[in-house]
């Protein structure tokens, strides 16, 4: 953990660089320097259908979800949101200036006694 997924719409495709978006986000939560480089995961889910607002074609979305295991204060959690919120917005700068761009961050975290996970890069970036 952390993962991060942005689910967007797929009129975007023709205006963003969505593996840019990425790198931009896993950027921003390195940056916030609560997860480990070896946990960190992003991913852009692309909508192929999908009905926004007033329907008109030009509308598009971006609504991200960052699952985070248990363990954080709630100040941690509130201020990683701010900073890859904000890394985001700075990003879709270019879509803000239409008056057809909605986006959407939640942080949700994960309770530790129904998450399994393995994880080979840990060792191999901690240099065991």
């Amino acid at each position: 953990m952390p993962h991060f997924t942005a689910e967007y719409s797929g009129n975007l495709d023709q205006v963003v660089d969505m593996a840019a978006f990425c790198e931009c986000i896993r950027v921003a939560m390195l940056d916030t320097g609560l997860f480990e480089l070896g946990a960190v995961r992003v991913r852009a889910l692309r909508a192929q259908a999908y009905a926004i607002a007033d329907a008109l074609p030009q509308n598009g979305f971006v609504d991200m979800s960052l699952r985070i295991g248990a363990g954080r204060s709630a100040q941690d959690k509130q201020r990683a949101g701010e900073l890859i919120f904000e890394a985001a917005t700075e990003f879709f700068a270019a879509q803000f200036a239409t008056a057809h761009f909605a986006l959407s961050l939640e942080i949700r975290e994960i309770d530790p006694t129904l998450s399994w996970k393995r994880n080979s890069i840990h060792p191999r970036l901690r240099g065991q």
